[in-house]
């Protein structure tokens, strides 16, 4: 407690966006925690998770509560990864690397963002379970080159996000004229690569610019099975939003999906992951793991996600948050109070772990479908 009286750290995410929201600058707040067009589908995201309720069962011992999990392989103390997401030196100067840290204290995978300020062999320093995520790039030897590089860091998996033919119109960033500053870079590119997303752009955002330069828009399924067959690491295919793709990317041998819109920062008015959830994990059963993304701001909502047949889920901006708050502690205290709220919950629920967590109904509100067992 402070001498006030109060409690020394926000006591939820939505007091930490607050926090956040007043120490960061305006330019920076806008591309981090902005969307698409209207911002119709980032507004969804949160409401789906505010329109689903679970219907907790009664009597069962809870006296001992797990919420450990493994997510694409190794163990996790939470169903829960660090989703890519570049630029952290935008919210504080520790970056990448204290974020990675606070991971690695939370017993969560951090995934290395393509296009992270800091270069991933300086972020396996931290001695956190590292993913690292790729774009298309038009350029396949460098896209070749970041595979090498990530394996050889030690990485326990490759992310492929697959819903970003091109950048999506991202009016704040447009209206801000955004670019990075000079002291944030993509890291692991060299020359104009690295700097590109600096410079003024006659489309208003700077970096939307550099990444219509990078990005390849031919991405089809035939390179999702050439670079099946060009590493050794699980292959995690992030942007599914369909039973069809879902079915497609087990076809061509993934290891897990993450059903996502980009929180709601590519096609707006895209659905989101939570709503098709359930129809997803139908289609692929227990051949790949399912994660989801968007709109995720508690334990409960984690506990939701559970419900609705994740095996997990990717956290974005709330952990942007806390870094911007506190650095490392601050991403520490957002992760641990996940974990909090999570244990509190699966208790709640009648859960013991995050297994059982499967097993609950959910119920839509003001709709008449459910999802979940009842012979539980």
């Amino acid at each position: 407690m402070t001498e006030a009286g109060q409690p020394s750290r926000p006591q939820s995410v939505a007091e930490f966006t607050d926090a956040a929201r007043a120490v960061t600058p305006p330019a920076a707040w806008d591309f981090i925690s902005g969307g698409s067009g209207a911002e119709l589908s980032v507004a969804a995201n949160l409401r789906a998770f505010d329109n689903l309720y679970v219907a907790p069962r009664m009597l069962r011992d809870v006296s001992h509560v797990s919420t450990a999990s493994r997510l694409v392989g190794p163990e996790a103390s939470l169903p829960v990864a660090v989703a890519p997401m570049a630029y952290h030196g935008l919210v504080h100067p520790q970056s990448e690397a204290a974020t990675a840290r606070a991971a690695k204290t939370a017993g969560v995978p951090f995934t290395v963002a393509m296009l992270s300020g800091t270069p991933v062999e300086r972020i396996a320093e931290s001695g956190a379970d590292l993913w690292f995520q790729l774009y298309w790039l038009r350029d396949r030897g460098a896209t070749t080159e970041l595979v090498s590089r990530a394996e050889a860091a030690g990485c326990q998996a490759l992310i492929l996000t697959v819903d970003v033919p091109r950048l999506g119109r991202r009016l704040k960033d447009q209206r801000n004229g955004f670019a990075l500053p000079t002291d944030v870079y993509a890291a692991h590119f060299r020359g104009e690569a690295a700097i590109g997303a600096q410079r003024a752009s006659a489309q208003g955002s700077a970096v939307a610019s550099h990444t219509t330069e990078m990005f390849d828009p031919s991405l089809a399924w035939s390179d999702i099975e050439w670079l099946r067959a060009s590493t050794r690491l699980p292959l995690v295919v992030k942007g599914i939003l369909t039973r069809e793709d879902a079915l497609r990317a087990a076809r061509a041998g993934v290891d897990a999906l993450v059903v996502s819109n980009h929180g709601g920062r590519q096609l707006d008015g895209a659905v989101p992951g939570l709503t098709v959830l359930p129809e997803i994990r139908a289609a692929v059963g227990d051949t790949v793991e399912v994660l989801v993304d968007g709109g995720i701001r508690s334990g409960a909502d984690v506990l939701k996600a559970l419900a609705r047949g994740a095996d997990g889920v990717l956290l974005g901006r709330p952990v942007l948050y806390g870094l911007a708050v506190g650095g490392e502690s601050g991403v520490d205290d957002v992760l641990s109070l996940l974990r909090e709220e999570l244990e509190t919950d699966l208790a709640l629920s009648g859960c013991r772990t995050v297994g059982e967590a499967a097993h609950l109904k959910t119920y839509e509100f003001g709709a008449s479908s459910s999802t979940g067992t009842a012979s539980w």
